[in-house]
């Protein structure tokens, strides 16, 4: 019998910070906006951020492995009031990069995070052949020394 192997996960995940608390999107679809709008993917609630605040866009690197880049604003080229403060420095767009963060407004921000993990597969529950071997000097008893 042959031991399956480990299978290689990637995941971009952007944890939002704001009025409302924290929660962690996994990022997956090629394009996401991000704003207080009720129409907006991502939901950015604070009164100090535009109904429409940015845009991620999935993107293709030359070795074929994808990125997310943020961008000020809609697709159609309009900025926020605000505009987005990436790891201190303003910004029209950026390469997100694992780490960053990225601020909206006041009490709003993001922080994007490029995971990568292998999974290995476990045996199953009912394997005949899987037994569990105790070395009785690994237990610890209440003896006196």
């Amino acid at each position: 019998m042959g031991s399956k192997p480990a299978k290689h996960r990637e995941e971009h995940v952007l944890v939002v910070i704001d009025g409302k608390g924290q929660k962690e999107i996994i990022l997956t679809n090629p394009v996401y906006s991000l704003g207080r709008g009720q129409h907006c993917d991502i939901r950015l609630h604070s009164q100090f951020v535009s109904r429409h605040h940015a845009t991620l866009m999935k993107r293709l690197q030359q070795d074929g492995e994808f990125y997310y880049r943020i961008v000020d604003g809609n697709s159609e080229g309009k900025a926020s009031v605000n505009g987005l403060l990436i790891n201190n420095k303003k910004v029209l767009f950026h390469d997100l990069k694992n780490g960053d963060k990225v601020v909206f407004g006041p009490q709003v921000s993001a922080i994007y995070q490029h995971r990568e993990y292998d999974m290995f597969p476990t045996i199953p529950p009912d394997d005949p052949f899987d037994i569990t071997l105790i070395d009785p000097a690994m237990i610890q008893g209440d003896e006196d020394e």
